[in-house]
Parts: structure tokens; C-alpha cells; sequence
């Protein structure tokens, strides 16, 4: 009896070993799995500084841009996408933290930056960019200045 107790305890411990391992080997490939969509996210790098983006491709992205939101990831933006190369207008309404928007033209140079405060009541200011953009990438207020980014400094953008 001594004997097949034992080797019923053995096989219990094998077992349980086994079923430990598959829980690691599961848990390693969704981690694996995990870094890789992460590493595919869009996001864009300015004089080396990587910033994770949220892509505005379409109309209604766009207007909804960064609306109603209580803060931003330091290091994440949002990034307007469009079509052609224009001068471009944006406001603050219903925006409630201050940004840094970043026109940037059809070469990836940033050509204009400004600092936007939240509007809380009509009329809104327009900032306009002085010359013209097809994107246009907001971040938290003063990250620009905090990351030493500047007009003319060229992004290296990864969409996909």
C-alpha cells in the first residue's frame, strides 16, 4: 500500500508540474503577443523621442479630435491625417486640457506649433497655421517645449 501511495503522489506532483508549465508557456506567449501589437501601434519619433499616437483619419475623428477628455498620456498624442497639404484651423471647444498643436507638412517638417488653451465659452479661438499642413498632432501643453521640438525638426512616422 506504502508504495502505490507513494507513486500516486508522484504522479499527482507530475501532474501539477505540467499543468504549471502550460500556464507559463500561455502566459509567455500573450505577453509575446501583447508587445507585439504594441510595438505595431502607430506612434511617431521626434529628435528620438518616441510618442505613442491615436490616428484621426476620418471626418468624425477629427472632429471629435481630443474632446471631453480629462488628460493625456505624456508621452501620447493624436494625430490628424488628411488628404492634402492646406493651411489648417483648429479650436478648443469642448477641449479640456491645454495642448501644443504640431502642423507638420507633406515632408513630415514641422512648419508651425502653438499652444491652445481649453474654450470655455463661444467664440473659440481659431489657430491657424502658418503655412500649410496635412497633419497636425496634438500633445499636452508645453511637451514641445519640454522635448526641445521645433519648427523644423522632421517627424519619422510609423502608421502601421
Amino acid at each position: 500500500m506504502k508504495h502505490s501511495f507513494f507513486k500516486n503522489k508522484k504522479s499527482t506532483l507530475i501532474i501539477l508540474i505540467l499543468i504549471v508549465l502550460i500556464i507559463l508557456i500561455i502566459l509567455i506567449v500573450l505577453l509575446l503577443i501583447l508587445n507585439d501589437i504594441k510595438n505595431n501601434s502607430p506612434k511617431a519619433i521626434i529628435n528620438g523621442k518616441t510618442i505613442n499616437l491615436e490616428l484621426a483619419n476620418t471626418a468624425q475623428e477629427q472632429e471629435q479630435g481630443l474632446m471631453y477628455r480629462n488628460e493625456l498620456d505624456e508621452n501620447s498624442a493624436m494625430l490628424f491625417i488628411f488628404q492634402d497639404e492646406q493651411i489648417r484651423s483648429f479650436w478648443m471647444k469642448n477641449t479640456l486640457i491645454p495642448l501644443d498643436i504640431i502642423f507638420i507638412d507633406s515632408n513630415n517638417m514641422i512648419v508651425d506649433i502653438q499652444a491652445a488653451e481649453p474654450c470655455k465659452s463661444d467664440p473659440c479661438i481659431n489657430y491657424v497655421s502658418k503655412y500649410p499642413a496635412k497633419y497636425v498632432l496634438e500633445v499636452n501643453q508645453g511637451y514641445s517645449e519640454r522635448n526641445n521640438i521645433s519648427i523644423g525638426d522632421k517627424l519619422d512616422m510609423h502608421l502601421s
